[in-house]
């Protein structure tokens, strides 16, 4: 059985669309209902951890779109996420 630090070590390496195509499928079999108890308790742990991974992921793209600020003469520039 791997524990929680492999499981985030292990979702830390994919991509948004990879985390967020596996959170799908455990939606999916949590939904349909026939997974064991302690299978259901293990996926739902995943999907919590695929879940804040997406998060994470998300706020970072918005973050650098943020970052990006079109002038009026149509130029781009870049802009600190923390200026406002």
């Amino acid at each position: 059985m791997s524990g929680p630090s492999k499981t985030q070590a292990d979702i830390a390496t994919l991509s948004f669309e990879d985390a967020l195509a596996e959170l799908e499928r455990i939606v999916k079999g949590l939904e349909g209902g026939q997974q064991k108890l302690e299978d259901a308790i293990a996926a739902y742990e995943r999907g919590a951890v695929l879940r804040a991974h997406c998060e994470a992921k998300l706020a970072e793209a918005d973050a650098r779109v943020q970052a990006i600020v079109a002038h009026a003469d149509g130029s781009l520039s870049l802009k600190s996420a923390d200026a406002t």
